[in-house]
């Protein structure tokens, strides 16, 4: 009989049982369904701008953090990063979490397209309010994935705080039973970047014996609160297109005497936009007219800025209205487009539309846009993306500025327009637009990123496509080191950790109750080959009668 073996197995028990459980445990613990692999995450995450302009403070001033993750309902203190949706956030909680928390991660919306118009204008509202002064604490953006909307829900619905908790003990369970979240951002210290701005210009010389010249010029930088999310589809990736395809179709023009117009056409793309005051193309021009040779800017008719025309019909802002019988005024009539006056402001700290560079410098000039106001909030913001209802939209206003510029070249009428020039082989090719729009729009266009990678990426890529049509000249602009006129700064992007973490009373209560754990075990193991061998002798009959 196997109780004759009760000695045996009171020995193995005795000698080997309790280390067999102390292995066992551990093994267990180790195993257990918390994961420890899907406890940690890594996220690409991109920080909101930071720049000076005129010495001027603006945008994010710090970088690292290491702090506990919170909902918008659920944080209080500086020690504390929150974790929330774009669209969830209100003006007035920005500026709360902007003077007391410790970090803020925003997770940008999984389409665009989905959101409603309330929501787009409750999002652009909120950029405007987080661009108008400097912030000190760290603030990313982050894409949507279905990790990051797990931890969202999970912070949203975990009651970690005392105050939404009934009784003490209650607080405490809440307090062990919640999951909670450390979020870490370790990169570099904010520190400047090397800017140096490119201004690309080519020229189509018109008939011999005529010296007047047309400038049209447009900036191919974009600006939003995301350097690396600045995509700008309609500021400015469509006045960049158009540009593109009136160099393609007057090149053609051009290429055949009998068909050159009699003023020559100046294209001109310029690397940084409103956001910075247009500071390439003064630049620019200040190299162009101290220069000893300054024919290139001789006898200027007109310069035609182009920026966000793919947003609905054109208007023509102008600082000084045309004059009856001038150059500027014949595109006018032609375009028939209304015109909006608004005087140069020179207290500003930013010029309102690009024409005004050219203006101050008496040149006559004005901008064709979309937009009504240059305070349009769309012309700096991360929902400016690109559809193809945008790009129909630009395909037709790029129809219509091409026809009321060929007509002013060769002083044609609109049935001359028809029937002469604008046949399939010299029309607008609507491929091109496409593919230039298309490009553009997906493409980070900051200012942080386009200039300061001059021999590459977008800079590059606009300078081959417009060699095609013209002979191009790159212009390379610096700050003054005295007294600089704007200053980038980095880092744009990081690698954002999250771990899944529990709070440290968790810690210690956890630890209390494997002591007592272990402590049971232990003194139980000890005592049980004793009991076994008194249990196996009542059994057998062995036990002594007293």
């Amino acid at each position: 009989m196997w109780l004759d073996q009760a000695d045996g197995f009171a020995e193995i028990f005795k000698g080997y049982l309790p280390y067999y459980l102390l292995v066992v445990f551990p093994i267990f613990i180790i195993m257990s369904p918390v994961n420890p692999v899907a406890a940690s995450h890594e996220f690409s995450v991109y920080r909101m701008q930071q720049y000076d302009l005129h010495n001027v403070p603006h945008g994010c001033r710090s970088s690292s953090f290491n702090l506990e993750g919170r909902s918008l309902s659920s944080w209080g203190t500086s020690r504390h990063c929150i974790v929330a949706r774009l669209q969830d956030i209100s003006v007035d909680q920005f500026v709360e979490t902007r003077n007391k928390a410790g970090a803020l991660v925003l997770v940008l919306p999984k389409n665009v397209t989905l959101l409603t118009d309330e929501e787009k204008e409750h999002m652009t509202l909120l950029e405007m309010a987080m661009m108008q002064q400097e912030i000190n604490i760290p603030v990313y953006f982050a894409n949507w994935s279905p990790e990051f909307e797990d931890i969202i829900a999970d912070l949203q619905h975990s009651f970690i705080t005392d105050d939404k908790s009934g009784t003490a003990l209650e607080a405490m369970f809440n307090t062990v039973s919640s999951n909670g979240y450390q979020i870490v951002v370790s990169t570099s210290s904010p520190h400047k970047l090397e800017s140096k701005p490119v201004t690309l210009h080519g020229k189509l010389f018109g008939r011999a014996g005529n010296t007047q010249t047309i400038v049209i010029a447009a900036h191919y930088d974009a600006n939003s609160l995301v350097p690396e999310l600045s995509t700008g589809a309609d500021s400015n990736a469509s006045g960049v297109a158009a540009l593109l395809e009136l160099a393609r179709i007057f090149s053609r023009l051009y290429s055949v005497s009998s068909d050159r117009g009699g003023p020559s056409i100046l294209f001109v793309l310029t690397s940084t936009g409103h956001s910075l005051n247009y500071f390439s193309t003064k630049k620019w021009l200040e190299e162009q007219l101290d220069s000893t040779d300054a024919t290139l800017l001789q006898d200027v008719s007109f310069i035609m800025c182009l920026d966000s025309i793919s947003s609905g019909p054109l208007s023509m802002h102008v600082s000084k209205p045309p004059k009856p019988w001038t150059p500027a005024n014949s595109i006018k009539s032609r375009l028939r487009v209304p015109v909006v006056h608004k005087k140069i402001n020179l207290a500003d700290e930013t010029l309102a539309w690009h024409h005004e560079r050219f203006s101050i410098k008496r040149m006559t000039a004005f901008t064709v846009s979309s937009l009504q106001s240059h305070r349009d909030p769309s012309r700096s913001s991360i929902l400016d993306t690109a559809s193809e209802g945008s790009l129909n939209t630009l395909y037709t206003n790029v129809v219509e500025i091409s026809r009321a510029l060929a007509s002013h070249v060769y002083n044609l009428t609109d049935e001359h327009i028809q029937t002469h020039l604008y046949d399939e082989a010299l029309g607008v090719d609507m491929e091109s637009i496409k593919l230039w729009y298309n490009y553009l729009s997906s493409q980070p266009r900051a200012p942080h990123i386009v200039t300061t990678s001059q021999n590459g990426g977008v800079t590059g890529a606009l300078e081959r496509a417009l060699a095609k049509y013209v002979e191009v000249s790159v212009s390379v602009h610096a700050t003054d080191r005295r007294e600089p006129e704007h200053a980038l700064y980095g880092p744009t992007r990081a690698l954002l950790y999250v771990y899944s973490v529990k709070p440290a009373v968790f810690d210690l209560i956890l630890t209390l109750a494997i002591v007592a754990y272990l402590t049971v075990l232990y003194f139980a193991m000890q005592v049980f080959p004793r009991f076994y061998e008194e249990y196996a002798k009542i059994v057998t009959g062995k036990a002594k009668v007293h």
